[in-house]
């Protein structure tokens, strides 16, 4: 299960319904492209590394020391030494959403430095994942890289045990408002995919059984020199994966124009400017709700787990 080629993609429908409303209008193939790319040899995009720093931070307010935890989609995260230096006596595993990257995951793991006590890190496909074995979810800037974020909801919600806990951030919907601003003004259609409010996201974690949700957002400014070191950028974050894009390659005088249209993006300091909307979240996993009656029955590993998180001190 979930091993196959190269160019599966084992967390999301590769195409759904448009008449779901939890299913997003996405080009998972524009995705696949990039996650490949990096799979190949690439890095990961600067964005994420910062991103993850910052959600790092928060994990202060958790008290919850999990002794497993989970790294999804790990390596396009960016976040495995901070994850190592908060939590170094835990047991990492990394999941990855396609054969290439999980590869490229277990070359890393191969070729570090573990200390005696700590095991190098497994890596994993979302279908091979032990349900109810981690404290802690870790997903960096991936949701909004997934056409269906309530099904990856609920396999974070299967790979939880009770009181673990699920943290992530995704871009949101004012991502790149200047670009989309500048291509309506020209008639050209919307150069990437819708992202999600973190009030939904907020909505999908109770509806995938979270309890205790919290949503916040910040808006990062980044800025370049030149239109080629933009593009260059929105590249290597996944390039354009909306549905209703230009079909075909451009030509290279629509190149040109382009270049010379990004020119509109330049501020005061004379720097070509983009916004990025960042949501963050977290929520723990409960025991699940049980209908009123006379008798109450809850499975021996639940009550094993629940005695020792409690324990834990969270």
């Amino acid at each position: 299960m979930g091993e196959g080629h190269p160019g599966q993609y084992t967390d999301g429908p590769m195409s759904a319904p448009s008449s779901s409303p939890a299913i997003r209008p996405l080009d998972l193939g524009r995705v696949l492209t990039a996650l490949n790319r990096l799979a190949a040899g690439g890095v990961p995009p600067w964005l994420h590394g910062e991103v993850a720093r910052r959600m790092a931070e928060r994990l202060d307010i958790i008290r919850l020391k999990p002794l497993v935890l989970v790294d999804w989609w790990g390596l396009a995260g960016a976040g495995g030494d901070l994850l190592s230096k908060a939590y170094p006596e835990a047991r990492r595993i990394i999941v990855e959403p396609t054969e290439a990257l999980r590869e490229r995951s277990r070359q890393a793991s191969r070729s570090g430095w573990w200390p005696w006590r700590r095991a190098a890190p497994e890596v994993v496909a979302p279908d091979d994942l032990m349900p109810e074995g981690a404290q802690l979810v870790w997903a960096n800037m991936m949701l909004h890289a997934v056409a269906d974020p309530p099904a990856v909801l609920a396999r974070w919600h299967r790979a939880l045990a009770v009181d673990g806990f699920v943290m992530f951030s995704c871009l949101g919907p004012d991502t790149l408002r200047e670009l989309r601003d500048l291509y309506a003004a020209l008639g050209w259609p919307t150069p990437m995919a819708a992202f999600i409010d973190m009030h939904d996201l907020g909505d999908m974690l109770v509806h995938a059984g979270f309890a205790d949700p919290v949503m916040d957002q910040e808006t990062l400014r980044l800025s370049w020199a030149d239109p080629e070191a933009l593009l260059a950028e929105l590249r290597g974050l996944g390039g354009n994966a909306a549905p209703d894009r230009f079909a075909g390659l451009r030509t290279p005088r629509w190149r040109k124009r382009l270049l010379a249209e990004l020119e509109r993006l330049r501020g005061s300091d004379g720097r070509l400017h983009l916004r990025f909307e960042v949501a963050y979240g977290h929520a723990f996993k409960a025991l699940p709700r049980r209908a009123a009656s006379s008798e109450t029955t809850v499975s021996l590993e639940e009550m094993r787990s629940l005695v020792r998180h409690r324990g834990a001190g969270t």
